[in-house]
């Protein structure tokens, strides 16, 4: 891919282009709806619920590219939220969580890498945000597959439940990659695989349709990026402790 179109996409996707003005007035709750259909899955996080009922600690790793963090503002990037969230909704489990920054890598590169980082933090559950660089740099989508594959079964193994999370929507962009055989394989694999897909593009693309967020403007207001990372994780909170089917008894 030229270069020029790596620079353009990269400071698209990767660095933070969510930042863009919410499109009509209301509270942060009204701007974070999600149809309940995005945040459903047949799969459940078992390792999730057993250490929640427990009273064990809920070690979160969260594996991504650059899109999983806002530069220099990291305790408003989308884990940081998530963290927040769950600690809310589950005042009686200490929730630890971590960032493994995996910047410009593709999801080849970070199948390789994923078993030593479960056996150093030992996470009970483990988000692998990825598909982003895979498609700016349009990898061969049965290569995509394979490593997405390698990389749930490496993790199953070690013991530890999986959360995917799929690419970023940007209307920006469309016509530059081509995000649909990522997608459609990441749907997939974690279908066979039986693990949880958090479908972060669908979601983003239902706020963009609905007038949250604009995500067509160039803007790139860091205050108004943390509002949609702020968002992005209350959503996945829910969607964790939805397929981890911790009923009000576990989050009390």
């Amino acid at each position: 891919m030229k270069s020029g179109l790596w620079t353009v996409l990269g400071a698209t996707l990767l660095a933070g282009y969510l930042a863009a003005a919410p499109a009509r007035a209301g509270d942060a709750e009204q701007i974070c709806d999600v149809p309940a259909n995005l945040l459903s899955t047949e799969s459940s996080l078992t390792r999730v619920a057993e250490a929640v009922r427990s009273g064990q600690p809920l070690n979160v790793l969260v594996v991504g590219s650059r899109s999983s963090t806002i530069p220099s503002f990291e305790a408003s990037a989308y884990p940081a939220k998530l963290q927040a969230a769950l600690k809310e909704s589950l005042p009686s489990t200490t929730v630890n969580l971590s960032v493994e920054v995996q910047g410009a890598k593709t999801t080849e590169d970070m199948a390789a890498g994923l078993v030593k980082l479960v056996e150093a933090k030992k996470p009970t559950l483990v988000i692998w945000q990825t598909g982003t660089v895979d498609a700016i740099r349009s990898i061969d989508p049965d290569d995509f597959r394979n490593a997405i594959d390698a990389g749930i079964t490496a993790l199953q193994q070690a013991g530890t439940d999986v959360v995917l999370v799929n690419l970023q929507y940007s209307p920006r962009t469309e016509s530059m990659i081509s995000g649909s055989p990522y997608l459609d394989n990441m749907r997939v694999s974690a279908q066979e695989h039986d693990v949880p897909l958090f479908d972060r593009f669908a979601i983003m693309r239902h706020w963009n349709d609905a007038g949250d967020f604009d995500l067509f403007s160039a803007a790139h207001g860091v205050e108004l990026a943390k509002r949609v990372h702020a968002c992005l994780g209350r959503a996945l909170s829910k969607f964790v402790i939805d397929a981890a089917h911790l009923g009000p008894a576990q989050q009390n």
